[in-house]
């Protein structure tokens, strides 16, 4: 009797959630469609463009509210089961309130690991496409850059016309076995560049051991070699690596099996190893922030403070929500070890969830 009366309540549960899932996409989808409607004003495109666009982009958004999700899809549902004696009719039956604890914080536990395993990969996906659509319809387009399995590839603008630049691999703010291309307004090769290696690290790249095959007034490409060389360019190393460090590109599946393949495409190790920590994050988070919302919801019956308790979990919501974002910062200003700033919140977290699952086993 007892676990057809918890089925019940764990399906109504995930009903919840999805629900809130559905209100939380539905507003962003419209919220979001302005902003694609804008981007494309004076394209020829039509409407499904940006409403697709729109579609595919909100879901990565919702990923990053998932544990305010689980939140208040779970003090929502647990007043409730409590208003509607369900609470009750599980402790008649032997669950205790620890034992409810459990049933519920597992659940949301399950459920991020769930979407980490599932959901990411499709999502990150999404996002990959959504960021490679806009970047064919972007306004400028004068100045592109690609990561592949091949290495780097940047086409740029400059004063005498345009440049494309190929290199086989990162190293730190260095790129290795580089070759330039520098072309007039119409577009014919008039300098070719090869150096093996080039530091990246300011706007103006120094060129090492460089060979230059440069057109005379006859057309020819007379050859020079130089140790070393200055160019200009509209990227240097911090530019380039935060175009392409988008954890939300990157899946939880790709950082397990596909991080050696990642850094040969030129991501950062300490970028992969973070953004996955960000991920590994998430079921702890979810799990947390429902045991929160059980610890303020079960140990009472009291209808009267619902009202009480909907203000003090949006407090909570709030306050969580600017503890993770500061502790973050510390951790990308270097005050604090980026790992330690990622798990800070769940290690707080877990002290008072620590604290309140012993003042609900007493009660």
């Amino acid at each position: 009797m007892s676990n057809i009366i918890l089925s019940y309540i764990l399906k109504n549960f995930f009903k919840y959630f999805f629900i809130l899932i559905l209100i939380i996409y539905s507003f962003g989808v419209i919220l979001n469609l302005f902003e694609e409607i804008e981007f494309f004003k004076n394209m020829n495109v039509d409407i499904f463009l940006p409403l697709m666009l729109t579609s595919i982009f909100v879901p990565s958004m919702i990923l990053n509210l998932l544990p305010f999700i689980i939140f208040v899809s779970s003090m929502l549902y647990l007043i409730k089961i409590r208003n509607n004696k369900d609470l009750l009719i599980l402790k008649i039956n032997g669950f205790s309130n620890i034992k409810i604890f459990f049933v519920f914080a597992f659940t949301s536990f399950f459920i991020g690991w769930l979407i980490l395993i599932a959901i990411n990969p499709l999502t990150s996906s999404m996002l990959r496409y959504y960021e490679k659509t806009k970047s064919q319809y972007a306004r400028d387009i004068d100045h592109l850059v690609s990561f592949n399995k091949n290495g780097l590839w940047i086409k740029e603008n400059i004063d005498s016309g345009k440049r494309i630049i190929t290199a086989k691999k990162p190293e730190g703010t260095n790129l290795i076995e580089v070759k330039i291309f520098q072309f007039d307004d119409k577009f014919l090769l008039k300098k070719k560049l090869f150096s093996k290696s080039v530091d990246i690290k300011e706007f103006d790249w120094k060129l090492f051991e460089v060979i230059v095959f440069e057109k005379d007034e006859n057309s020819v490409f007379v050859k020079n070699e130089y140790k070393e060389l200055t160019i200009s360019s509209n990227y240097n190393h911090e530019k380039i690596v935060n175009l392409f460090n988008n954890a939300n590109t990157l899946s939880f599946i790709d950082l397990i099996f596909n991080y050696q393949d990642l850094i040969k495409e030129g991501y950062n190790k300490n970028f992969l190893k973070e953004s996955l920590h960000l991920m590994l994050v998430i079921p702890f988070f979810l799990f947390l922030m429902t045991a929160i919302a059980s610890i303020l919801t079960i140990h009472t019956l009291k209808k009267s403070e619902n009202l009480k308790f909907i203000i003090v979990g949006l407090a909570i919501c709030i306050l969580v929500y600017y503890l993770k974002d500061l502790s973050l910062a510390l951790g990308k200003t270097g005050r604090v070890p980026m790992i330690l700033s990622i798990w800070s919140p769940v290690i707080a977290l877990s002290f008072f969830a620590f604290v309140g699952i012993l003042q609900i086993n007493e009660k």
